[in-house]
């Protein structure tokens, strides 16, 4: 019988070998990969995220524990294809006009993938038009705007009020974050959400989808 606690606190433990040889044996024994995914792995995750989010684990150990969570989905994918699990929500992610930062928008990424959403992590400069067009091509259902500077959060505002122009805001979720964000500002400009750090980003993006 698979231990999921196990595998929950090997990935907690970033002890990846130990992760993939019972992701491993679990998959020999036909666990079904859903289940693995879900009880084992993200299960796991969500721990990491309330670690970081209470200052019990920092970005590198993070970085280890969803890479080590990556290489058990590149594992299960095949599996997950077959029983039919892709049904994660569609998020896009980017950081708005004129700010070329992506570290932070780069961890929370790994942070929502990891549980279980679609990520489509179209990268730095965005400007509101190609949010827009990105949102139609990838049928999105949670849009994270990113800013690291407080010059570009007045971009951050015009591309809320440009995904409302087109007819689309019904449609979307808006998740806003970066050093220089708030609550107070999120609420300004109409967003549905304020994540102050990437653990904190896959429970409210989960919270907002529910």
């Amino acid at each position: 019988m698979t231990d999921f606690n196990a595998m929950t606190e090997a990935l907690v433990a970033c002890d990846e070998d130990r992760l993939l040889e019972m992701v491993n044996g679990a998959v020999a024994d036909n666990v079904p990969a859903g289940d693995i995914l879900n009880q084992g792995l993200i299960a796991g995750m969500d721990i990491v995220g309330e670690k970081m989010e209470s200052g019990d684990m920092f970005i590198p150990e993070v970085l280890m524990a969803a890479q080590a969570m990556g290489q058990c989905v590149e594992i299960l994918k095949p599996l997950l294809g077959d029983e039919g699990l892709d049904s994660g929500a569609n998020v896009l992610i980017g950081t708005v006009k004129g700010d070329l930062h992506d570290i932070g928008k780069n961890l929370v990424a790994m942070m929502l993938e990891s549980a279980g959403m679609n990520v489509h992590n179209i990268g730095v400069d965005i400007a509101p038009e190609e949010f827009i067009a990105q949102i139609k091509a990838k049928n999105a259902q949670i849009v994270c705007l990113s800013a690291l500077l407080t010059t570009t959060m007045p971009m951050m505002k015009k591309t809320v009020e440009a995904i409302v122009e087109s007819g689309l805001r019904d449609q979307v979720k808006i998740l806003v974050g970066g050093a220089p964000v708030n609550q107070a500002f999120a609420d300004e400009i109409g967003a549905d959400g304020f994540a102050p750090d990437a653990g904190s980003a896959s429970k409210i993006a989960k919270a907002l989808l529910n």
